[in-house]
């Protein structure tokens, strides 16, 4: 109960939500064809909540829960999908972030709880030993939202004195890196995931985190509930909740646009009702489609939310998140293939829509062959031998 107090008292104003994906959807066209968000809708995830969602509330945060996180991340996506991913990693890395040792949790919200960091979870540059730290450099791409952050966990294989490496997080502020245009992309255009630069920079041994510990969930005894989580029955979230949306958003458009031609078109063209059984089906299918896409996906959050999850839950997240992310897809396939020429227009937002939902699923993170193998591995181990045929 008290979790969910701290988040309720942290959140802003009921209708902040709605009202960020109004304004990213107003701005999404240019926002696409500039390939970043608008500063205006980055305070307007910054003031719904986005960054704080998972921070301790000893810094002021939520420490929310993924079902808000799922539920308010696919409801901007029907605005805009790029400005849901990029709240999504906001909220994402903001989690992550409440791994580190405290002294790095105070440079990072020791003055507020709102601060944007960004991250990755694949390890890339350099960090050579020095006294107290390391010195890190290097360069790290896909890193949505770079041209906003305030800080970056970036994802390195550090050496150790026996030998060997170990891959950690290692804290470092905006005014380190810069950031090189690389995104040119098909879908999520406006997400600016474009590549950070880093030349050397000394970062501490105490604003650095082991990566198997934020994998794991490993957080203190003192972290919040939200922290105490494998990363693999919940990493799939944070994207697929952003393909939904998109997914629902072309699910709106598209019905919009069939309501209006049937309001225009006279009953007598409308050879004897075959048209509107085809169209009708299509609607029935795909909006069932995406019930049960969000169904899968609220599921595998208010696990998440309950926590003590086995391996073989985690494992069943994990495939549940990808298998929304396929459903999705394949709704918002069957829409745009049915909204006639006048729906691949570039500039139309079904077209957008399409676009982002198709870039989205194809993240790493949610492709269904690796996860259904992880789960059915376990499933298998777990059946009983006796129960066989």
């Amino acid at each position: 109960m008290e979790r969910r107090t701290n988040e309720e008292a942290s959140r802003p104003a009921e209708g902040a939500v709605a009202a960020l994906a109004e304004l990213a959807a107003v701005h999404a066209a240019k926002a696409e064809l500039d390939r970043r968000l608008s500063p205006e809708t980055y305070e307007a995830i910054r003031g719904a909540g986005f960054a704080r969602h998972f921070v301790p509330a000893r810094w002021g945060g939520s420490e929310g829960t993924f079902s808000a996180c799922v539920r308010d991340v696919a409801a901007v996506a029907e605005g805009d999908p790029s400005a849901a991913w990029c709240a999504s990693i906001a909220a994402t890395i903001g989690r992550m972030a409440g791994f580190l040792p405290e002294e790095a949790q105070r440079v990072v919200w020791g003055e507020g709880p709102d601060a944007f960091l960004v991250g990755a979870l694949l390890p890339a540059g350099t960090a050579e030993p020095v006294a107290g730290g390391w010195l890190l450099s290097g360069r790290w791409p896909y890193m949505s939202g770079v041209h906003f952050s305030d800080h970056a966990m970036l994802c390195c294989p550090v050496p150790l004195a026996g030998g060997g490496n170990e891959v950690r997080f290692l804290l470092v502020p905006r005014a380190a890196y810069t950031v090189e245009e690389s995104w040119f992309m098909t879908g999520m255009r406006a997400t600016g995931s474009d590549t950070l630069v880093l030349e050397p920079t000394f970062v501490p041994v105490e604003h650095s985190v082991a990566r198997h510990d934020v994998i794991s969930g490993r957080s203190s005894g003192s972290s919040p509930a939200c922290h105490a989580v494998p990363l693999r029955a919940v990493s799939g979230l944070s994207f697929a909740a952003p393909v939904l949306g998109a997914a629902r958003g072309a699910l709106a458009q598209w019905t919009a646009r069939v309501a209006r031609k049937r309001a225009a078109a006279p009953s007598t063209n409308r050879l004897l009702g075959v048209s509107e059984a085809a169209t009708d089906a299509v609607l029935a299918r795909t909006a069932g489609q995406l019930d049960a896409a969000q169904l899968l996906l609220e599921r595998a959050a208010s696990e998440a939310d309950r926590g003590t999850l086995t391996p073989l839950a985690a494992a069943r997240a994990h495939r549940d998140q990808t298998l929304a992310a396929d459903i999705a897809v394949t709704a918002v396939n069957e829409l745009f293939r049915n909204a006639g020429t006048s729906g691949a227009s570039e500039t139309g937002s079904l077209a957008r829509f399409w676009r982002d939902a198709n870039t989205g699923a194809a993240h790493a993170v949610l492709q269904f062959e690796p996860a259904a193998r992880a789960y059915a591995e376990l499933a298998l181990a777990d059946a009983s031998p006796g129960q066989g045929g």
